[in-house]
């Protein structure tokens, strides 16, 4: 005797060996034995046998009339026999009585479940909604299988065209498009960027990789809406100094300038002098909401997207020849010790003489320039510059002794063995680059005079503002780092505390107003201290454990790592498009880092460029190599090497280095994707490289 029995949801049959009082023992066709309860045996025959029973009835139950049954059906619960006898006439054989078991178990959208064996035909409402859903299922289906086939043969849908940069990276994995993309990538053996940049869907690497950063992180567009900077109402007084700003000069968002008073009296007054839009611009007006939405201005080579309107930035930017509001912070100092001696803010308006441009005057001001003594009749540099020798001497000087103190606190000196990289393009037209652009890419060694001056007054100024709040009890956004131990990271939050990476007792960005909202942030705190001093906590805009403060550090965390992304990857692809233009196929490099396979990560000597070679097995880290390059993918911004030559060890490359800025300014690399090609389903997956 054998059993059709239900095992877990599926149909088994085989021969009985034995039965006891609620259960049988029963050999299936492959020799497996398995203990069956009553309840789970559903029908019991002498022939033919188990596996060809199970054959027969899926090949009679396709046959089977679903419509047809459905009407068949009784309302109240039935059995599958009951239908079997209904739907074939008379008296149904085990044949059939198994085929329409297997029919009803096998549409769901016609019979619900009502125990073993047992069903009860669903509402017509229901049924015509299933059958709805089947068909646009089948329609979906043969749709993904057209779109694939087009893609396969080189020609890209419109529907994928439009949904681009969200199948690649935020995809819906149960949409038709992203499916699509993902069977024409198996079908054609093509990674998804080579099968899409194929089928024409990608036709500028440049516009790809802007296009997809506006996807990600301006889908409305990076317009503003029609706003006016409002004006300072407040009177100021001017102050009595003549300021100079030093910056690239491409800058347009001036923030910061420098002031001296006092050179030969002994005690020398310096000011640094921050532009101040936080005296117009109010929490929670229109143009906090614009500098709230965008955090800071998004830098990126021959274009940038600022955070406040040009027009508005123009209102307030540190542009010389006039005077301009501004928040200052003026230290006093002994001139010959350089022995901080007291500091005091104040709001005014500060008179900028010069807009000076370390681009332009580099080579100029050099450390030996600022160490000799004046030539007679003057020299090249002293007639191109604004400002005296005197001045720019003190202040190089300055900066040199704040540096070795920060150094001392930090443990170590900070040690900086690569050079800052600029990029110019040449032949842009328009406000967006084409990609097309000849790119110059030319160094300047961190560390030059007008970098230190400007870095190092810049620290002292957020070290300074940050610890004055702190002992007023005013909140602010700080930037701090627990120690130099590797993985320690600069962290963002509400507490004054240390930054080992910079030597400081706290750190609160307050410089960059116009540019960054966390310091246009801070400003409002520092206005408030300003004007209110001990009562400050009272009157600052945010008050102690303000959750809008936690809020925009969150905000600004995400937007700032995304921000920097983007600007190292179009330095990436800039870097690449060098190696084309010049026809550079070999390099020298330095290994950094060894990888899974035997490759290594290496860094370019002489461009800002990191990527992976081959044929470094068993070198130690810091080797110098000549590197010979393959093939260049501007879409997946991604170039492989084999190393060709050992030239020897590099021990500065070798040794920790403070080149990770505070910034901490991600490397660019192989962008990835979010199209798994090689999942079971298209319902889920981790992103893949773009290769």
């Amino acid at each position: 005797m054998h059993v059709l029995f239900d095992e877990a949801g599926k149909f088994l049959a085989g021969r009985i060996l034995s039965e006891a009082e609620a259960s049988a023992q029963v050999e299936l066709d492959s020799g497996k034995r398995v203990k069956v309860k009553s309840a789970n045996q559903l029908l019991r025959f002498d022939k033919p046998a188990p596996g060809e029973l199970l054959t027969q009835a899926a090949a009679l139950a396709a046959e089977v009339e679903l419509p047809l049954a459905w009407e068949f059906a009784p309302e109240d619960e039935f059995g599958f026999a009951e239908l079997a006898a209904e739907y074939f006439g008379g008296t149904p054989g085990v044949l059939e009585q198994a085929a329409m078991l297997q029919a009803l178990h096998e549409a769901p959208h016609y019979f619900r479940r009502a125990g073993k064996g047992r069903f009860r035909k669903a509402p017509a409402d229901i049924v015509a909604q299933a059958l709805a859903a089947i068909e646009k299922k089948k329609q979906v289906t043969a749709q993904i299988k057209a779109w694939a086939e087009e893609l396969a043969a080189g020609q890209c849908p419109a529907p994928i065209r439009e949904q681009l940069y969200r199948i690649l990276f935020r995809p819906d994995k149960n949409a038709p498009e992203y499916k699509a993309v993902v069977e024409a990538s198996r079908a054609a053996q093509l990674a998804p960027l080579a099968l899409l940049r194929r089928a024409g869907a990608i036709e500028s690497a440049y516009q790809f990789h802007w296009q997809r950063f506006l996807f990600e992180n301006f889908p409305k567009g990076t317009g503003f809406p029609s706003l006016q900077a409002p004006a300072i109402t407040e009177e100021l007084p001017l102050a009595e100094v003549q300021a100079y700003s030093i910056d690239d000069s491409s800058t347009t968002e001036i923030d910061d300038a420098l002031s001296l008073q006092g050179l030969g009296s002994g005690t020398v007054v310096l000011g640094i002098h921050i532009a101040a839009p936080g005296l117009a611009i109010q929490p929670g007006d229109a143009l906090d909401a614009v500098g709230r939405a965008r955090l800071s201005t998004v830098y990126m080579p021959g274009c940038k997207i600022t955070m406040l309107p040009d027009e508005v930035v123009d209102a307030y930017t540190l542009s010389e020849g006039r005077p301009v509001p501004a928040v200052s912070l003026y230290v006093t100092l002994d001139e010959i010790t350089l022995a901080i001696q007291g500091s005091e803010t104040r709001l005014e308006r500060v008179p900028i003489a010069a807009n000076l441009r370390h681009d332009q005057l580099d080579h100029l001001i050099t450390t030996d320039w600022l160490d000799a003594p004046p030539v007679e009749g003057g020299d090249e540099a002293s007639a191109a510059l604004p400002i005296g020798r005197d001045q720019l001497g003190f202040l190089y000087r300055l900066a040199q002794q704040l540096k070795a103190q920060r150094e001392q606190v930090r443990g170590r000196p900070e040690t900086f063995t690569r050079p800052d990289y600029s990029f110019r393009l040449t032949g842009q037209e328009g406000q967006l680059p084409t990609g097309d652009e000849q790119v110059q890419i030319t160094t300047r060694q961190r560390g030059a005079p007008l970098d230190l001056i400007v870095s190092e007054l810049m620290i002292l100024a957020n070290s300074t503002w940050g610890q004055w709040l702190a002992n007023l009890g005013v909140p602010a956004i700080y930037r701090s780092q627990a120690s130099l131990l590797p993985g320690i990271k600069v962290r963002m939050g509400a507490r004054p505390l240390p930054h080992a990476g910079l030597g400081v007792p706290s750190y609160a960005w307050s410089t960059s107003p116009l540019r960054r909202y966390v310091d246009l942030v801070n400003q409002w705190q520092i206005i408030a201290a300003a004007r209110h001093g001990p009562a400050a906590a009272l009157a600052a805009p945010f008050k102690p454990k303000d959750a809008q403060l936690f809020a925009v550090i969150s905000a600004f965390d995400a937007a700032y790592s995304a921000y920097n992304a983007h600007q190292a990857s179009m330095e990436r692809y800039w870097t690449l498009r060098y190696l084309r233009q010049h026809g550079i196929g070999e390099l020298t490099a330095s290994l950094v880092k060894e990888q899974s396979g035997g490759a290594w990560l290496v860094r370019a000597d002489e461009l800002p460029l990191m990527f992976t070679v081959m044929g470094a097995q068993a070198l130690p880290r810091g080797t110098r190599v000549r590197v010979k390059l393959g093939a260049i993918d501007d879409i997946a911004l991604d170039v492989h090497g084999t190393v060709t030559e050992v030239l020897g060890a590099d021990i500065a490359a070798a040794a920790p280095a403070d080149d990770e800025d505070e910034d901490d300014t991600p490397e660019a690399g192989p962008i990835a994707i979010a199209v798994d090609v090689n999942e079971a389903d298209a319902a889920g997956g981790a992103d893949n490289p773009a290769s």
